[in-house]
């Protein structure tokens, strides 16, 4: 079960409460008692991988783009 701290608490001990959250615990914040909002660990962002898109990208895709295109798009 989350812990609930009420929005004083979460205030006075933000950086506690923002190590615990990076640990991996959940925690719910209270405003009047009523759930309000909630403190939960990010997920690791995927690494990069350069080069995904090589030979993907053909000489057309430098080409201007037709006059009705640019027409839809307003220029």
């Amino acid at each position: 079960m989350p812990k609930v701290v009420n929005v004083h608490e979460a205030k006075t001990h933000l950086s506690r409460l923002l190590e615990q959250a990076h640990e991996g615990e959940e925690i719910t914040i209270a405003k009047a008692g009523k759930p309000y909002a909630k403190l939960v660990p990010l997920e690791a962002g995927k690494k990069r991988v350069p080069g995904i898109a090589k030979g993907k990208v053909t000489d057309a895709f430098f080409e201007p783009l037709p006059p009705e295109e640019l027409e839809a798009w307003g220029q």
